[in-house]
C-alpha cells in the first residue's frame, strides 16, 4: 500500500477530523501564545503539517489491531503518533529516539520511551505487531540497516507504517543538510528501490501502490513536493 497526499486541503480536513475525534494533540492558539512569550516550556508534540499522514496511520492501527498490540514509534521525539494512541487507549505503545528529552514526553508515564538508534535498538527480535515513522527515514535513509532491523523487530503478519517526503520525479537535495543529515526527497524509482530492499527482509507492500501526484503541497527548504504513506507487511 502507497499512497501520495495530494492537495493542501487534505491536511486541514485530516486535522479538522482528528480533532472531532479527540486524537489531535499538537498545541492550540492559546498554548502556541504562551509557548511564545515564555510560560510554556514542556516539549511541543507534532506538526499539524503531518495532519494527513498521522491521521492514516491512525485511522489504519484502529481499524486493524485490538488496544493492546505493541507498537514502535520510530524517531518519536515530539512524535504525535504515540500520544494519540495513548489518547485513543492503546496500552502498549513504544517509543525509540536519540535525543534523551524523549524520556520527558506527554504521557511518558504509559508510553514506554527508550533513548537508542532506531536501526538500532535493544529490543528482542520478534517484539513488536506495529511500527510507525512519520517523516523520519528520508534523514540520513539507510535502507539496509534499516529494513533490517525493521524484519527483525516484527512479528510474521505484522506491519511498518511509515510517512516521507515525496515527488514522483527526481528532486536533487545532495547538497543539503537537514537536523545536520542527508535528505532524500523520495521518487518513484526510490519507492521501487526501497521495495527491492524491504523484499530481502522479508517486508512487501500491504496493498495496491497509488504514486502519482497532483499538487506539490509541501514547501520546505525551498524545495515543493508532497508526502508518501506506506504500508509494508512482514511475510510470514
Amino acid at each position: 500500500m502507497f499512497q501520495v497526499l495530494q492537495t493542501k486541503r487534505q491536511i486541514a480536513e485530516a486535522r479538522s477530523s482528528m480533532v472531532s475525534k479527540g486524537r489531535s494533540a499538537t498545541e492550540g492558539k492559546l498554548a502556541k501564545f504562551f509557548r511564545r512569550i515564555g510560560l510554556l516550556n514542556n516539549l511541543p508534540v507534532g506538526d499539524e503539517v503531518k495532519s494527513w499522514d498521522v491521521a492514516r496511520t491512525l485511522d489504519f492501527i484502529e481499524e486493524n489491531f485490538s488496544r493492546d498490540v505493541k507498537i514502535l514509534d520510530l524517531g518519536t521525539f515530539c512524535s504525535e503518533v504515540p500520544v494519540a494512541l495513548a489518547r485513543m487507549g492503546f496500552t502498549n505503545v513504544h517509543g525509540v529516539d536519540l535525543n534523551p528529552k524523549v524520556l520527558t514526553m506527554p504521557y511518558s508515564d504509559r508510553i514506554h520511551y527508550c533513548v537508542s538508534d532506531f536501526m538500532n535498538t535493544p529490543f528482542p527480535s520478534g517484539s513488536f505487531e506495529v511500527i510507525t515513522s512519520i517523516s523520519v527515514i528520508e534523514h540520513g535513509y539507510d535502507p539496509e540497516r534499516l529494513f533490517s532491523e525493521l524484519g527483525r523487530l516484527l512479528i510474521p503478519g505484522g506491519y511498518f507504517i511509515a510517512s516521507f517526503d515525496y515527488w514522483p520525479e527526481k528532486i536533487d537535495t545532495n547538497e543539503t543538510r537537514f537536523f545536520d543529515m542527508s535528505w532524500l526527497i523520495f521518487s518513484e524509482h526510490d519507492i521501487t528501490l526501497m521495495l527491492d530492499e524491504a523484499g530481502r527482509h522479508g517486508l512487501s507492500p500491504a496493498g495496491k501502490l497509488h504514486p502519482e501526484a497532483d499538487e506539490r503541497a509541501i514547501n520546505c527548504m525551498n524545495f515543493d513536493y508532497t508526502f508518501g504513506w506506506i504500508v509494508l507487511r512482514k511475510d510470514g
